[in-house]
């Protein structure tokens, strides 16, 4: 895999392209022919891509196993019927709750009780309006 130059390395370099497309005379010389001699500010420098040291590669850390937690959580709406099927793969319990908002303004929401889903475990959660559902998801809390 080769190198390649770094971010700052290239906003460097178009900065100081840009500057001399976007400024007329900035790159000029003063009147005087010696870039030392006159008052205006010296040319940028550009450093060579192959000089400038490569970015250390960053990796990700590594999740700890007590940290992983959520069950996984798919909804099916069936009309105005609303089924969350929860499945934790993960060693902590989760509480599940099923929350479902209806679509006309004379319906109930619904906010489930919770439901501990403990490792390996699997829940079926199941709401309802009168009408239709307008949206429904499912929060999580650790146990």
């Amino acid at each position: 895999m080769r190198s390649r130059p770094s971010r700052p390395l290239s906003l460097l370099v178009t900065s100081v392209v840009l500057t001399g497309f976007l400024v007329p005379g900035a790159l000029a010389q003063p009147e005087g022919g010696d870039p030392a001699s006159g008052s205006g500010a010296a040319a940028p420098a550009v450093a060579e891509p192959a000089e400038v040291p490569a970015e250390p590669t960053v990796r990700a850390t590594p999740t700890r196993a007590a940290e992983l937690f959520g069950a996984d959580c798919d909804t099916v709406i069936e009309g105005s019927l609303v089924t969350a099927y929860c499945h934790n793969s993960y060693p902590r319990t989760d509480l599940v709750r099923l929350h479902v908002e209806c679509d006309r303004w004379w319906d109930l929401d619904g906010d489930g009780n919770a439901v501990a889903v403990g490792p390996a475990g699997r829940a079926e959660l199941v709401g309802r309006c009168w009408k239709e559902v307008r949206s429904t998801w499912v929060s999580h809390q650790r146990a």
